[in-house]
């Protein structure tokens, strides 16, 4: 059975042992090409190939249902169930996603992309399931990395109390990100280790059978008791406490025992959870022996690992946590704060420096926030370095822990922008929305690295919260422009002219540069000015704008509800200034997944189509 002859999970039902594990050994190669050839998530898909090919062994998809925490695990998934031929395309633009979603293809039964949704979803699927009395199995498989989010308490809390039929596989591989870190992962590591478990345990299953007459017997009763025996020498009561009856630890890679143990959680009538312990990146060299690194890649060299392209484009992370470390070397009171991102952040030069001083809370954004928020209340001056996708799940945390209470607070907001290849649940495309309204925030962009570390020396400053947002990349050509000096509430003049003004935000100046020397090709003169400063706003050069009577463009990579658009045009109202001409936005839809160039194409906002409408509104009003 050759991987291309499997066209849907039906198809692995009759396969042996032998065909089984080549099956996984082809899986491995082919997750491997595509992810070499378009970047994705490597480590974690092949670290689950075994249990995906058991998964669908046991189970019958899509009438059961399976949900995968995250979704950066469901290649194999998406191979198994008819998607193998469309995986060259896996997050391009036009092709298939890198994530599990409704609108692709039955068999996936949840779409999903941030972390610990995985086990509240399923809990749906199992209670829409029996309230319309209909039959089949719910599961959701959640690394323990997703454990540290709250989310999942909540869950497993809610599940074991109504007793919901649903089985919840933990994937166990010491992993989310980075390596996991809290006293849950400690406690999933003791049961996982237990000499005394798996001594006795191995002993037995080798002894009992070869006693004469009553050994056989002897087997099975040891099988029936061994959850009873395994609770008093691992002590597993934690998930037994929420109403779960643990299954566990099982060796993730072993298809067949893997199905053996699904099939007996099938019979149960019970929320069930199984504990399953794999490798991260498993099957290949590089992977494993660096899994951190291995997580989101780019496009490789499968033979020896390295990346096939050099971005010489400077990291606004790395610059953060850099200039992070030097202030922290004078300033005792600067923490760092992280949820499950040290590295992706740019925090590593600040927890080898200050390893005391670095707090990484596991996937637990909203717990992250409010750490801030009574760190600053207790003297001291935290630096909270989240993607922006992220912060999405703790606003609450932002409205009423940090800004009611006017901390003096830092927010290192990296991604901010369309976030490429991982499509919808990674662009960082709301912040300017849901921070802009917030009271006593400062909110600021940066145009360049430089402009960044401006930003961060007047918010260690600063004596309230200061939200700096800012892409992963600094756009090409920006050093040409060097930072003179940084005000919040004034903007900056990038590039003189008397003609019309564009004002752009953040990796929009870049495009906004472009767009002008087009118009300059066409004889209309343009200034470019970088609106850095979003709340508070340039105010005085709004009002010299109205003056002057000169049209003015707003170009920002945000949605256009609540952006720097609405917040200028707001202001204008209010006060009785000229409005915009047009604010070049995102539209009232989520973005598919693609290079960020093409999805700035996609949405009108790349240098060349902003040109062109700008010439077509002249010649309206001409």
């Amino acid at each position: 059975m050759e991987l291309h002859d499997i066209h849907r999970p039906a198809d692995l039902k009759g396969l042996n042992e032998k065909e089984l594990e080549q099956l996984a050994g082809q899986l491995r190669e082919r997750i491997i090409q595509v992810v070499s050839d378009n970047g994705g998530h490597l480590a974690s898909n092949l670290g689950v190939v075994e249990l995906t090919v058991a998964l669908h062994l046991a189970f019958d998809s899509p009438t059961d249902k399976i949900v995968f925490d995250v979704g950066h695990q469901c290649y194999a998934h998406k191979i198994l169930t008819g998607r193998e031929g469309k995986m060259d395309g896996l997050r391009q633009f036009g092709g298939i996603s890198g994530f599990p979603r409704q609108d692709e293809s039955e068999h996936d039964a949840y779409g999903t992309g941030h972390a610990s949704t995985s086990i509240s979803a399923a809990l749906g699927l199992a209670r829409a399931r029996d309230l319309k009395g209909e039959g089949g199995h719910v599961v959701a498989v959640v690394g323990d990395g997703a454990l540290t989010g709250g989310l999942c308490y909540e869950a497993l809390n809610d599940a074991g109390n109504r007793k919901t039929r649903l089985i919840v596989i933990l994937n166990d591989n010491q992993m989310s990100i980075a390596p996991n870190v809290g006293a849950l992962s400690e406690y999933l590591t003791y049961m996982r280790t237990s000499k005394a478990w798996i001594g006795i345990k191995n002993r037995l299953t080798a002894a009992l059978p070869k006693i004469p007459l009553i050994g056989g017997f002897l087997f099975r009763f040891t099988r029936r008791v061994k959850d009873s025996v395994r609770n008093i020498l691992i002590k597993d009561g934690f998930f037994n406490a929420l109403g779960f009856r643990y299954l566990g630890p099982i060796d993730g890679h072993n298809i067949l025992y893997l199905n053996k143990v699904l099939q007996r959680a099938k019979r149960l009538k019970e929320p069930v959870l199984i504990h399953v312990v794999t490798q991260k990146g498993k099957g290949y060299e590089f992977a494993e022996r660096e899994p951190s690194l291995a997580h989101g890649v780019n496009p490789f060299y499968p033979e020896t690992g390295r990346p096939k392209i050099h971005i010489p484009a400077r990291s606004f992370g790395q610059a953060a946590g850099e200039l992070l470390t030097r202030i922290g070397r004078e300033d005792r009171r600067i923490v760092a704060i992280t949820a499950a991102m040290t590295e992706a952040t740019g925090l590593m030069p600040f927890q080898k420096a200050f390893p005391e001083r670095l707090f990484d809370v596991g996937i637990a954004e909203g717990h992250a926030v409010t750490l801030a928020a009574g760190m600053a209340s207790g003297g001291m001056k935290p630096f909270v370095a989240l993607y922006d996708t992220f912060l999405q799940r703790a606003y609450d945390q932002v409205v009423v822990d940090i800004c009611q209470q006017n901390l003096p607070s830092v927010f290192l907001i990296d991604r901010a922008a369309m976030g490429g290849a991982d499509g919808p649940t990674h662009h960082g495309v709301f912040g300017t929305a849901f921070l802009r309204h917030v009271p006593n925030l400062t909110l600021l962009c940066p145009r360049s690295v430089e402009e960044l570390e401006e930003m961060i020396v007047f918010a260690h400053r600063h004596p309230g919260p200061v939200f700096i947002r800012y892409p992963r990349l600094e756009s090409e050509g920006m050093q040409k422009y060097p930072c003179r000096s940084f005000t919040p509430g004034k903007w900056e003049r990038l590039l003189p002219g008397e003609g019309l003004c564009l004002v752009a935000m953040g990796p929009m100046v870049a495009e906004a540069l472009a767009v002008r020397q087009m118009l300059s090709g066409k004889g209309i003169k343009a200034q470019v000015v970088n609106a850095s400063s979003v709340k508070p706003l340039d105010v005085v050069f709004l009002q010299e704008l109205t003056t002057r009577r000169k049209p003015y463009y707003i170009m920002e990579e945000q949605v256009l509800a609540g952006g720097l658009g609405s917040a200028v045009s707001e202001y204008c109202v209010q006060d009785g200034l000229h409005p915009p001409e047009y604010i070049f936005s995102l539209p009232d839809t989520f973005i598919t997944q693609g290079s960020h160039q093409e999805l700035l194409r996609h949405c009108g906002l790349d240098a060349d189509s902003i040109f062109r409408r700008i010439l077509s509104m002249r010649a309206e009003i001409a």
